[in-house]
C-alpha cells in the first residue's frame, strides 16, 4: 500500500487536476487501501476474547 502516492494524487488534484490515468490510477490506490485496512480491522475483531465475571474467556460473537 502506498499512501504517500494516494496523498501526491489528492494534492495534485486539488491543485491542477488529474489525467483518466491518474484518476484511475487513484481510484485503484483508494479501493487497495480500504480492503487493507477493512482486513486489518476484521482480523483485530475476530481476535478479541470477552472474558466474563468467573474468568472464562470466550470469542466475540459475529
Amino acid at each position: 500500500m502506498d499512501i504517500k502516492r494516494i496523498n501526491e494524487l489528492a494534492n495534485k488534484q486539488r491543485e491542477c487536476g488529474l489525467t483518466d490515468e491518474e484518476k484511475k490510477e487513484q481510484q485503484i490506490l483508494r479501493t487497495e487501501y480500504i480492503n487493507a485496512f477493512r482486513q486489518s480491522l476484521k482480523s483485530q475483531l475476530d481476535n478479541i476474547v470477552i472474558v466474563d465475571e468467573n474468568g472464562n474467556k470466550k470469542p466475540l460473537k459475529k
